[in-house]
């Protein structure tokens, strides 16, 4: 079966066809555009870029830039289908779903944001593999790139599970907030999440990082995608032009984040905080960021390695990613800067 079935083929015809809506077909030109995004430091890019005002600086005056955030990935995904945005932050496993259940005619990734910062982490007196078998271990949401990271790593191991939380270990899927209770109170035994939970589980919940999934990315030197930026395939079709832009300003906040770190923290929490109601505490700031790399490079090789991990522990059906990329605009963008143009897969810019 395929890993989330959020909509029906037939659905997704409907509204991958509207998918323009904020759009003035004119010229390729736009006069509104809604972005999405997660109120996540895996989000930083996003938190920063619409914080500063960049990204509506680069789609210019006359567009009426907004945005919607989300707290799971097939929420955005259906927001981008519907043309509730037009472009999204989002993780590579609702991404490869969306792009499946689509039938590789909705979506296209146009860019990296964000590699790194996944890694179970265990209760204090859980020190080795061995300890773990028996163990309740949560992720975000079933299928998404946390889960699907925790069960093929268990499934390394030789252990048997399922989706309903039995076998060798227990694998239950919570919302992260729920996550870290859940562990401060010792209901579980640990979690494969995102930062910033991962460092929360660290300094506030006394945890051991068991596992650092940057180990597990020995072909791609510890990176992997955890963030990418993409667009309703019928906008960026219809308008280039303002995904060319939205892109440059993406490139713009991803290298003021690398080149001024302490100022984009500060950034990021006051963005993070408008959203969430509460900031995050400096400790578990500073952790976060140490445990990301920001960048636009997509880390084409590692989203293909998220889906083939996903139809091995079978939460997916085989798929064919190529198309998937769209990165002419972000080359562009880059050639001009004189940067590093990047390549999709097999070597391939497109």
């Amino acid at each position: 079966m395929a890993l989330v079935r959020w909509r029906t083929p037939a659905a997704l015809t409907v509204v991958v066809l509207t998918g323009t809506l904020t759009a003035c077909g004119d010229g390729g030109e736009v006069d509104a555009f809604t972005l999405g995004y997660f109120p996540n430091i895996t989000h930083a890019p996003a938190l920063v870029g619409v914080e500063q005002g960049t990204f509506a600086d680069a789609l210019g005056e006359d567009v009426a830039f907004d945005t919607q955030t989300f707290n799971a990935g097939p929420d955005a995904i259906n927001a981008l289908f519907s043309g509730e945005v037009d472009a999204t932050f989002i993780g590579p496993n609702p991404a490869i779903n969306g792009w499946a259940e689509s039938e590789g005619t909705a979506l296209r990734i146009v860019a990296g944001s964000t590699s790194r910062g996944g890694a179970l982490v265990t209760q204090p007196d859980i020190t080795s593999v061995e300890d773990l078998e028996g163990a309740t271990l949560s992720t975000p949401q079933l299928g998404n790139t946390q889960d699907v990271a925790l069960r093929y790593w268990a499934a390394e191991q030789g252990w048997d599970f399922d989706t309903e939380g039995g076998g060798d270990i227990s694998i239950v899927p919570q919302e992260n907030p729920e996550i870290i209770s859940a562990f401060v109170d010792g209901e579980i035994d640990g979690a494969w999440v995102p930062e910033p939970h991962a460092s929360r589980l660290v300094l506030e919940g006394d945890g051991n990082v068991l596992v650092d999934e940057t180990d597990e990315w020995p072909d791609t030197d510890g990176e992997f995608v955890t963030t990418h930026l993409i667009v309703n395939a019928d906008f960026l079709d219809n308008h280039p032009e303002a995904v060319e832009r939205l892109v440059a300003g993406h490139v713009e906040t991803v290298d003021w984040i690398n080149d001024n770190p302490a100022e984009a923290r500060d950034v990021a929490n006051t963005h993070f905080e408008a959203l969430s109601g509460a900031p995050l505490n400096d400790a578990v700031l500073e952790s976060a960021f140490d445990n990301l790399e920001f960048t636009v490079d997509p880390i084409a090789d590692s989203l293909r390695g998220s889906a083939e991990h996903a139809e091995e522990v079978g939460l997916l059906d085989p798929v064919d990613l190529d198309g998937i990329y769209a990165l002419d605009p972000l080359n562009t963008v880059l050639d001009e800067r004189g940067d590093t143009t990047v390549a999709g897969f097999s070597g391939s810019t497109g």
